[in-house]
């Protein structure tokens, strides 16, 4: 089975069909009468497609938002994740705060780190070793074919048995905090979010290279086509013809 892969004329198109997906997949599952839960991503990408979900009308009640990563940042700096999420969804949409499920990016990594894992663990009422399965994960890619904050060579990209770590990026000498593989595998379904034209080159080498995650993490969001879709412009997807 081949990857499912939706290309649009603009990067706004992608997003907006991404929100969507989104939307789609969570009201399918609003039937079943239990809290909802799906980890969002940030970045520049994003922005657009969480507009769409502010404003659809869609009854954000039982979902449960948490991030698939953050950068080491108070929550109200330019940087952080969580100051994007809420600008542009959680206070727009009126998500109920208690819903909303933040990484402390304020707090020394390790310690940000392990509140997060403790944090999934009671929502998900996890047993010890237990990874959780999210409803529905939303991760992007970057220039360097990175994905939630995982970076090439970065030895975390092999880790099946953790849900989330501190990581330190070289290339931006910072810290960050992130799910790792085995949490983003177990997703019931993924949606990927990727435009520019910066971002070509690793589209093409994610689908056509050999799998090679710690060279092309996002590789971890290729290979699983029946609980993964991706949403991305034409310039980026220029190459994989």
């Amino acid at each position: 089975m081949k990857p499912v892969v939706h290309s649009f004329p603009t990067a706004a198109a992608a997003a907006e069909a991404c929100a969507w997906e989104i939307l789609r997949l969570l009201t399918g599952l609003a039937s079943a009468g239990r809290p909802l839960s799906m980890a969002i991503s940030g970045g520049n990408t994003p922005k657009p497609m969480f507009d769409v979900l502010a404003s659809a009308r869609f009854d954000w009640a039982p979902v449960h938002i948490f991030w698939v990563d953050e950068r080491a940042v108070p929550p109200d700096d330019a940087d952080s994740n969580y100051r994007l999420a809420r600008q542009h969804l959680i206070d727009p949409a009126n998500i109920p705060a208690a819903n909303v499920h933040r990484i402390e990016g304020e707090l020394e990594p390790q310690e940000a780190a392990r509140r997060y894992v403790e944090e999934i663990r009671k929502f998900f009422h996890l047993a010890p070793g237990e990874l959780p399965h999210f409803d529905v994960i939303h991760r992007g890619m970057g220039p360097d074919a990175h994905t939630a904050s995982l970076f090439p060579g970065e030895a975390l990209i092999e880790d099946r048995q953790h849900i989330a770590a501190a990581v330190y990026v070289k290339k931006f000498d910072r810290w960050r905090l992130t799910l790792l593989p085995g949490v983003l595998a177990a997703a019931t379904q993924t949606v990927m979010l990727v435009s520019g034209e910066d971002k070509a080159e690793s589209l093409r080498a994610v689908f056509q290279e050999k799998y090679d995650p710690i060279q092309y993490p996002a590789q971890l969001g290729s290979h699983n086509p029946s609980r993964i879709t991706w949403f991305v412009d034409e310039i980026s997807a220029k190459l994989m013809q």
